[in-house]
């Protein structure tokens, strides 16, 4: 899904979630923070496409075009570097990482944010994936 969808329900998370965390943050500081996290997520695909394509081709794509992170996302990967099930896989590695050390370290309130947050991006990465499941079937009959 697209950075600026994930920003805004980020946005919507984060703001929804300001009454539930401790008052020592910033109202700001919550919302903020929930935007970054549920963009900054999708950095994973990245380190996704390396595994999958062996080189950083992805990744040097957007170093030199910047636009394409903001304008032509369907350009970044090519069709076999990031699938659907490695994605949701990674960003539910990755929240589960991120909450438990947030918990160990005491910070519930932020842990609690970054649970919420990353939920509902994965669900709404999968809501995606669903709603374009078609267009993967295609994918793997065309690479088999």
């Amino acid at each position: 899904m697209y950075s600026s969808h994930h920003a805004a329900l980020s946005l919507v998370a984060g703001a929804a979630l300001v009454p539930f965390v401790p008052t020592v943050l910033p109202a700001v500081a919550v919302v903020a923070y929930a935007v970054v996290l549920g963009v900054a997520i999708d950095f994973d695909h990245f380190l996704v496409a390396r595994y999958n394509a062996g080189n950083w081709r992805a990744l040097r794509a957007c170093a030199t075009d910047p636009r394409r992170a903001f304008l032509a996302q369907d350009e970044i990967f090519d069709a076999d570097e990031v699938w659907p099930l490695e994605r949701l896989l990674s960003h539910a590695v990755l929240a589960g990482v991120l909450v438990a050390t947030l918990l160990a370290a005491g910070l519930v309130g932020l842990a609690v944010v970054s649970a919420v947050v990353l939920y509902v991006h994965v669900l709404s990465d999968l809501a995606w994936d669903v709603a374009r499941q078609a267009e993967y079937f295609e994918r793997v009959r065309e690479t088999t």
